[in-house]
């Protein structure tokens, strides 16, 4: 034979897709919401977003420099940034906002093994930090612009939303989370582009909404749902955050699980815990649990029943 098979060691099927690529797409899609950030709350929301972006880049080329191995032109770490401060509130002092990006590409990323190797969202993470080491700057979301509670701290009041606000942008809130069509164009985007598909925000969506609507105290009331959809960050954390490739199972059934327990927890946190919001420690409780959800969604080979034996 002229020709003869060549064997070689897997991955026996490759894409074309990059992590440059990926990354991009994610950078480009969180656009709308980071520009309507800027336009809501003001020039001050663009220095937030730079001195994340700048904190998480310069610290990741830093350790690169230390480990001889520089990795920032892959621009996950411009991505950790940008989401990052998109889950920060205008107000918040920009040192703050550094050492966000400092502990999340330094303390969750690289010291795990860098890109691919870390357990948990380094950008919500860094949120959850921030907010158990400064919990009154992390909830300060009045501003030039908006005063009094957040939509979501109302409703837990018992107070009257509007909802149209809500979907606009019009409230008070974090940076990224607030204008529901900004969100919803980038994840157009993101699914357009096939970066995402809808199981997890899908399953995650669905199972909040039927939780809400269950223990919530209002029934299956269209407003009061569509105000708990529109309000916090559920639905930056469901298109943007909660479909992370790093963190998210890998098998098909163990998505549609990780959604369904980002919804029930997410509802829990928000509906009988004491704040009005849920979804930052929802994802990351699921980060963590991930393995076992992995463990228990892993496909049987073909000709094996569970439990190893042969059919």
């Amino acid at each position: 034979m002229s020709e003869r098979m060549k064997v070689s060691s897997n991955p026996h099927i490759r894409s074309k897709v990059t992590t440059n690529g990926i990354m991009l797409a994610v950078a480009v899609a969180l656009m709308p919401a980071a520009g309507f950030g800027i336009y809501n709350f003001g020039i001050r929301a663009l220095w937030v977003i730079l001195v994340t972006v700048a904190s998480t880049v310069l610290t990741e080329f830093l350790f690169g420099l230390y480990k001889k191995k520089t990795s920032v032109s892959d621009l996950s770490a411009v991505v950790t940034g940008l989401l990052l401060a998109l889950n920060l509130p205008v107000t918040i002092p920009l040192w703050m906002a550094a050492l966000g990006g400092v502990f999340a590409i330094l303390v969750v990323k690289m010291l795990f093994g860098g890109l691919g190797q870390n357990f948990m969202n380094p950008a919500l993470a860094a949120r959850c930090f921030l907010l158990i080491s400064f919990p009154t700057a992390m909830t300060a979301f009045e501003c030039d612009v908006y005063t009094g509670a957040t939509p979501l701290a109302a409703l837990k009041a018992g107070e009257q939303v509007n909802v149209m606000d809500m979907v606009l942008g019009h409230t008070a809130g974090t940076i990224g989370e607030t204008s529901v069509v900004a969100l919803a164009a980038g994840a157009c985007i993101l699914l357009a582009l096939g970066v995402i598909d809808l199981k997890i925000p899908g399953s995650y969506i669905i199972t909040f909404l039927l939780f809400a609507g269950i223990f919530g105290g209002q029934g299956f009331d269209p407003a009061y749902l569509s105000a708990q959809l529109a309000g916090g960050g559920l639905m930056l954390g469901a298109f943007f955050m909660a479909t992370d490739y790093v963190t998210r199972p890998i098998t098909i059934k163990g998505q549609y699980v990780f959604g369904v327990f980002l919804g029930i927890m997410t509802g829990i946190f928000r509906i009988f815990g004491p704040g009005a919001e849920g979804v930052s420690y929802a994802i990351i409780l699921g980060n963590l649990l991930v393995p076992l959800i992995e463990k228990m969604t892993k496909p049987v080979a073909f000709g094996y029943r569970r439990g190893g034996k042969r059919a």
